[in-house]
């Protein structure tokens, strides 16, 4: 099957090599592997230049193209009509070597899949479930055999009725789902309605009728459960958790935190209602009082870690979302 990889990438250039090295070992190589970098200055464009990769196409664009779905569309537009499937990197993954072979096995096995995704196998601490072991209560989420120790967030969530009422990468009616990241390392494959931006593949069919949403500017916080949401009303979406990459969350090309504050619930809220249009009251309010209470945890960071500035800084961003939203979120364009 004939596929495309696509990177954006933003001032990342020893990230983005370290990816493309990893590439380079792949059991299964890319057909056409397309940089598109946003990225100020050339140290970028020099490391490609000083690298040889096979199939490699990279295009610098302007400060006016910048951005992560800005960016993608241009590689889409820049995808050869043999190609299959896309895949999207973010710049600051490792891939394993049979990454790509898994990804494109899934499509075979399931060829109503409109898009498959992938995991991360570095975040989550995941152990089997002994047989005789009692599968509930507050510090482990348990999922088709497997644990994880639950966190802060979803223990408060769970102790006042805010827990998720559906699988994994499922958005709820007021929305606050649980990721990607909550379906363990089993090898299996999952049906969804979200896929993770890091580690997303669609059909190159349904890339050229549906470009990402410029909506999200920039950074794109949460572009991919947007773009991935609209796709699941109109076909199949699957992870294959035999895919695997590592994800590192690169500090560089990230807003400071009070932007990224405000991104939280401004692009959460918009996601939600790409999915819900028009969520039940009860709904709405649950949706309110979970950014509270996220809010409230993030605030608590200030006393509990050493990144007082960045907890703070993030917290105010939130805050401030949330009021705007209460007298602007008809503007939004759904």
């Amino acid at each position: 099957m004939n596929f495309t990889l696509i990177i954006c990438t933003y001032q990342r250039p020893q990230s983005l090599l370290n990816l493309l090295k990893s590439v380079r070992e792949q059991s299964l190589y890319p057909n056409d592997i397309i940089i598109i970098d946003g990225s100020i200055g050339d140290t970028t464009e020099k490391i490609i230049q000083s690298n040889s990769f096979i199939n490699l196409r990279y295009f610098k664009v302007s400060e006016k193209n910048r951005g992560l779905t800005k960016q993608r569309n241009i590689g889409i537009n820049k995808v050869n009509k043999y190609s299959k499937v896309v895949c999207f990197l973010d710049d600051d993954v490792i891939l394993e070597d049979n990454y790509f072979s898994e990804i494109l096995k899934t499509y075979i096995r399931h060829p109503q899949a409109l898009g498959v995704g992938g995991i991360s196998n570095n975040e989550i601490s995941w152990e089997l479930i002994n047989e005789n072991e009692a599968r509930q209560g507050e510090n482990y989420y348990y999922f088709d055999g497997y644990k994880r120790k639950e966190g802060l967030r979803f223990r408060l969530r769970k102790k006042l009725m805010l827990d998720a009422n559906r699988p994994p990468a499922h958005l709820p009616e007021f929305s606050h789902g649980r990721s990607i990241g909550y379906l363990p390392p089993s090898g299996k494959t999952y049906p969804v309605e979200q896929l993770v931006g890091y580690s997303c593949s669609f059909r190159t069919d349904i890339l050229k009728q549906n470009k990402f949403s410029e909506y999200f500017e920039g950074y794109g916080l949460y572009e991919d459960a947007d773009y991935t949401l609209r796709l699941s009303s109109i076909g199949k979406l699957y992870v294959n958790t035999a895919a695997q990459c590592k994800h590192y969350h690169e500090a560089s090309g990230r807003p400071n935190q009070f932007k990224y504050g405000k991104m939280v619930v401004k692009n959460g809220w918009y996601v939600w209602r790409v999915r819900w249009p028009k969520p039940s009251l009860k709904a709405r309010l649950k949706w309110h009082a979970i950014v509270w209470l996220l809010t409230l945890v993030r605030l608590s960071n200030v006393i509990t870690t050493k990144d007082k500035k960045k907890a703070l800084t993030e917290s105010l961003g939130r805050i401030v979302a949330w009021w705007q939203l209460l007298f602007k979120k008809l503007k939004f364009k759904l």
